[in-house]
């Protein structure tokens, strides 16, 4: 009997400790997990809610400490309306309203006040709390306010490309995500605005096991991403002291972890603040990054290389005979400056950044191997970013029979990639030949703890070590000896990097204009253990030809910065 008893006692003691157990853990999600989704719900049984409420997830860049700064959060504070019906005397209330808010068109808002039978009239919206205390100790007839949500940018044009921006959707009515960030995520960053619940008690043991069981991932997450803002703002004030010096209709930077494909920075000019941009051609909104390709010129040219050492077709004392020129096809190619050097070998050519050794080492390899080292780099591919709208290379040259379509592509001529694809594929040679998936995202968090990391694309391998240290020494060797003369040697730090100064073709006819270039650089340090890849490019700078008067300065700028902010270690003596 005893025994029986004591049985049935813990059976009961067991289901109130595990009712317990399911009350708390729900309680959790109610207090913690939706606190701020239940406080909103509270706050609007006291305020009067306008239509204009955004309720979404966070975006956040990652310092380099790991502490997170947003990028994208909301604003609260008011949208002030007039109830024309109550007004009495339209002059005076603007005059009392004027001198709190003075930004307010004086005919403009006489005009609504003074519309009849009207009761709903929008004058000002993303009123401050502060403002919003002052306008209502007036205690003005006709004049409410209503509690407002909106999106805010606190760096206003800080990446404003990659975070993107929110509008309204095809049906004029629903706000998403339209550019960057913001529309890749779209379905993540979404809170449910169907309401959170009825009933307290209800809730509690409704769809307990759902709710706290369930492998799915909930909606309304914060995003962080990859993005460095220090980083970020140096990178956007080199391109705007570029846009100063040389006048380039738009240019663009990448900063990448080459080992892992995180995006640290990247910029683009024109850019726009993404607080006001009412004003802004929506050209500007689209990311060139991702969404415009480009023929890129010798920074090719590495890749080329490459391929041909790693199909042992060639090697860097492998030598030619420079004429200058080479036909093929009927069809002449040329070097920049039209001159022959005679016999050289591979380590000039990339020195001194010759068209006629690339199209040497693709004749060494042959067409079809040559195009099968393009395709392992991914320059033939989409590079599958976490951002809207990329566009896919042009390659289709690189399907022709002719050999002088391969010969062209060597150094960068008759193939357009993006410049996130570009970076892709030189990121190969700074990750010991394996090709990086470029990432902007790293994490979504749901709160209390729910975490979901994001997952890229599987490593692929390109070229072996071997083949990659042997370019890099290539690449160390042209920095060291040949760009500027070797005025920009570091002597500490071995700095692997290549330029490219690329005809642009004409949009009305075959062929390429003789005056209008697009200049590129790449280059990635330390050179043997790479912490960072950094891609430049403008289209049609001028007040200089080549890349080379463009680019190295800020190139090497930003190489020090980085050296400095993250105090990274010299990898090689300097001389006494």
């Amino acid at each position: 009997m005893r025994s029986s008893f004591a049985f049935r006692v813990r059976i009961i003691a067991f289901l109130i400790v595990g009712v317990a157990l399911i009350l708390l853990a729900r309680l959790y999600f109610i207090q913690v997990i939706h606190g701020d989704d239940y406080r909103q719900k509270a706050e609007s049984q006291y305020a009067k809610q306008s239509t204009n409420q955004i309720d979404r997830g966070s975006i956040f860049f990652t310092a380099k400490d790991g502490s997170l700064l947003s990028a994208a959060t909301l604003g609260s504070g008011y949208t002030v309306v007039l109830n024309p019906t109550r007004i009495t005397d339209p002059e005076a209330t603007y005059l009392a309203l004027s001198a709190i808010l003075p930004d307010i068109d004086h005919d403009m808002f006489i005009t609504k006040a003074a519309k009849a039978g009207d009761t709903y009239e929008e004058i000002a919206r993303k009123v401050p709390d502060e403002t919003g205390a002052d306008i209502q100790a007036l205690s003005l007839l006709g004049v409410e306010l209503l509690r407002e949500r909106w999106r805010f940018y606190p760096g206003n044009s800080l990446a404003a490309h990659a975070v993107g921006f929110l509008g309204y959707g095809a049906d004029g009515t629903t706000i998403a995500g339209r550019y960057g960030l913001e529309r890749f995520y779209d379905e993540a960053l979404r809170k449910d605005e169907n309401g959170l619940y009825v009933n307290f008690f209800a809730d509690l043991f409704t769809n307990i096991s759902s709710q706290i069981f369930s492998a799915d991932t909930p909606a309304g997450a914060d995003l962080v991403t990859s993005i460095e803002p220090s980083v970020q703002l140096y990178l956007e004030n080199i391109l705007t002291e570029y846009g100063k010096a040389w006048h380039p209709k738009t240019s663009g930077a990448i900063i990448m972890d080459p080992k892992t494909g995180a995006i640290i920075a990247m910029a683009s000019e024109p850019s726009f603040n993404l607080n006001d941009f009412k004003e802004v051609d929506p050209e500007i909104f689209a990311d060139p990054l991702v969404e415009r390709v480009y023929e890129f010129g010798s920074i090719v040219k590495p890749l080329t290389m490459a391929a041909g050492i790693d199909a042992k077709a060639v090697t860097p004392h492998t030598t030619y005979t420079d004429k200058g020129y080479a036909i093929y096809d009927g069809s002449r190619i040329a070097n920049f400056d039209k001159q022959g050097r005679g016999v050289i070998s591979m380590q000039d050519v990339i020195n001194q950044s010759l068209n006629t050794g690339a199209a040497f080492v693709v004749e060494q390899m042959g067409t079809q191997t040559f195009r099968d080292y393009f395709e392992k780099f991914g320059v033939m591919e989409e590079t599958g970013i976490d951002l809207p709208n990329e566009v896919a290379p042009l390659v289709e040259n690189l399907k022709s029979p002719r050999t002088i379509e391969y010969v062209t592509a060597s150094f960068g001529q008759g193939i357009a990639l993006t410049p996130v694809g570009m970076a892709r594929a030189l990121g190969a040679l700074a990750n010991h030949g394996i090709v990086p998936g470029p990432h902007v995202g790293l994490e979504l968090r749901y709160g209390g703890g729910i975490n979901k990391e994001l997952g890229w694309s599987p490593e692929r391998r390109a070229i072996t070590i071997e083949s990659t240290d042997t370019i890099t020494r290539m690449l160390v060797e042209a920095v060291d000896t040949s760009l500027l003369g070797g005025t920009v040697k570091i002597p500490e730090y071995s700095v692997a990097a290549k330029t490219g100064t690329a005809q642009i073709a004409r949009e009305d006819a075959r062929g390429y204009y003789d005056d209008r270039y697009l200049h590129s650089f790449f280059g990635y340090f330390p050179a043997y253990d790479p912490q960072f890849l950094i891609f430049l490019y403008a289209v049609e700078p001028t007040g200089a030809r080549y890349a080379s008067d463009t680019w190295t300065h800020p190139f090497m700028k930003t190489v020090r910065f980085l050296i400095t902010y993250y105090d990274i270690p010299p990898d090689r003596a300097a001389p006494e």
